[in-house]
């Protein structure tokens, strides 16, 4: 049983996805809190924020693979008629290539997202000690991990209690827009694995599809505080597994932000002096609002089969201090000001928790 049809703005949206979806992040349009562009010959859709005059679009046009540099082209115009700029947050490769080398843009990689073939994953248990051990340290304590119907997941406070204290530990207040964690009222294609402990959820994966790749985004693994460690490579290990026997030739875990694989040559990035200079203060010192390198040693250690480059792509000649404005506007659903105020106070209550323990 499916949980229930889409409204018709997200059905139209979802059979767009499912017909075209490309981006890892394309199933995302469905999720709340965006605006939806639809190309006038129907056949192409864009989901995006506006903040502070610039279209934070979510990855890339959702249409044919001919028709994408079209359909970024009408959205643009749009934009502009409107006196509204665009940028393209979390674009890959496909959309790289419209943009690569084009006047009056900028692309700044953000970082890279790991990709594996499912099928090859028990191939990376086999090999690597350190991830059987995170396994073993999970199954002894109790933990086993089965999928859910949707309709079950989509109505189970247990999930949302998970969900609500995973997301009181973070660094940040709650985030929104790509990494929207109120997702459990839309699942519709989506699937839930659920971790449970003496019959009681102590973390989930949500994975969203990627249509026209054969694959799959784990958008989600909130893990419970009293989960044991281990939970989250049990997870990942029960998707790689279920989505293998199924046939799936492509997950991903998202993007790690920061992350310096799958690097370009200088040339194509186009990330100025100062922006260059406030991402590296942020791998450098970011770890007190979020911990971007743990992030990513936790996906590498995983041993995936590559990493793929995601950037911002704005329709300006240079990148500028208002379209970071406006990607900060976008996540945080407001002032980036107050979002920023609210992760300083996570963080100073994060370091007196380090140095009262």
């Amino acid at each position: 049983m499916r949980a229930a049809a889409p409204e018709p703005d997200l059905a139209r949206t979802r059979a767009l996805v499912l017909a075209h979806g490309w981006n890892s992040t394309c199933y995302q349009l469905l999720n709340p809190g965006l605006a939806r562009w639809f190309a006038p010959e129907g056949d192409a859709v864009v989901g995006y924020r506006s903040f502070g005059g610039v279209r934070v679009a979510a990855g890339a046009p959702v249409c044919a693979a001919a028709r994408l540099a079209d359909v970024a082209a009408a959205f643009e115009r749009s934009a502009r008629a409107a006196s509204e700029g665009v940028c393209w947050f979390g674009a890959e490769a496909r959309l790289e290539a419209v943009y690569a080398g084009a006047p009056g843009h900028a692309l700044v990689q953000l970082g890279a997202q790991p990709v594996w073939d499912p099928r090859h994953w028990s191939a990376v248990v086999a090999r690597h000690a350190s991830v059987r051990a995170q396994l073993h340290r999970a199954r002894n304590k109790g933990v086993a991990v089965r999928e859910w119907p949707a309709a079950r997941a989509h109505a189970s406070p247990a999930l949302r209690r998970v969900l609500h204290a995973w997301l009181a530990g973070r660094g940040l207040p709650p985030l929104h827009f790509m990494v929207e964690p109120e997702t459990l009222e839309r699942l519709y294609d989506r699937r839930v694995l659920v971790a449970e402990r003496d019959g009681a959820p102590v973390g989930f994966a949500l994975l969203s599809p990627v249509p026209t790749r054969g694959g799959w985004l784990v958008e989600q693994w909130p893990r419970a505080p009293e989960a044991p460690n281990g939970t989250a490579e049990l997870l990942i290990d029960g998707a790689m597994r279920a989505l293998a026997a199924d046939g799936a030739a492509f997950v991903t875990l998202g993007l790690a932000p920061l992350a310096r694989r799958a690097e370009r040559p200088p040339a194509a990035d186009a990330a100025p002096l100062w922006l260059r200079a406030l991402l590296g203060w942020l791998r450098v010192h970011g770890r007190r609002f979020y911990n971007f390198q743990g992030l990513e040693r936790f996906k590498a250690k995983l041993d995936p089969d590559g990493w793929e480059a995601v950037f911002a792509i704005a329709a300006e000649p240079r990148f500028s201090p208002r379209t970071l404005w406006a990607i900060a506007g976008a996540f945080g659903g407001g002032s980036p000001a107050r979002t920023v105020a609210g992760g300083l106070g996570r963080a100073i209550r994060t370091e007196l928790r380090w140095l009262t323990g």
